[in-house]
């Protein structure tokens, strides 16, 4: 039996946190509107996960040659991540049912023995309105922890809180 990695959750692949180049979709010469996506991950006490690995994919655009639609980065001291993607669209879901443009995040870190999952939508979307996910959580506070801020052109902003009075909604598959 082999050593265990870093973070058992994600195995072998942890190394690739050290490539930054994995956390920009656009990379393979991608065509559309970039944007940045940019936050924190926290604990329960808002302290700074230094380790944490986040994992970004999107549906729309759809995975190209030019574009993978998944995206691997890990934190800094300062629990920051980073991410250079492409404005997703609208979406179809279930029944042909609207879904607001959004991306899905996956968050490892240490003491998680299984990844959360999350969506970034983002502010001002007129879909949000009508969005099943959203339209599904009551509490404004709650849902709030779903919505991506703007924080200059094409910079979007959101921290994802692990445990606590404002904790980020998770998912559940």
């Amino acid at each position: 039996m082999g050593v265990a990695t870093a973070q058992q959750t994600i195995g072998p692949y942890w190394h690739l946190l050290e490539d930054s180049s994995w956390a920009d979709l656009t990379r393979f010469g991608a065509i559309g509107t970039v944007i940045v996506l940019q936050g924190r991950v926290l604990d329960g006490e808002a302290a700074a996960v230094n380790d944490a690995c986040v994992e970004l994919w999107q549906a729309d655009p759809p995975a190209s040659e030019s574009f993978p639609a998944f995206g691997r980065g890990g934190t800094d001291a300062d629990g920051r991540f980073r991410f250079r993607t492409l404005r997703p669209g609208a979406l179809r879901g279930r029944g042909n049912i609207a879904e607001a443009p959004h991306l899905a995040l996956a968050i490892h870190a240490r003491g998680l023995t299984r990844p959360l999952f999350t969506r970034v939508y983002f502010a001002g979307e007129a879909l949000n309105e009508i969005d099943p996910l959203l339209g599904r959580i009551d509490d404004p506070e709650r849902r709030a922890s779903l919505i991506a801020a703007p924080a200059g052109a094409g910079v979007w902003e959101i921290d994802i809180r692990l445990r606590g009075a404002q904790e980020t909604v998770f998912l559940e598959f």
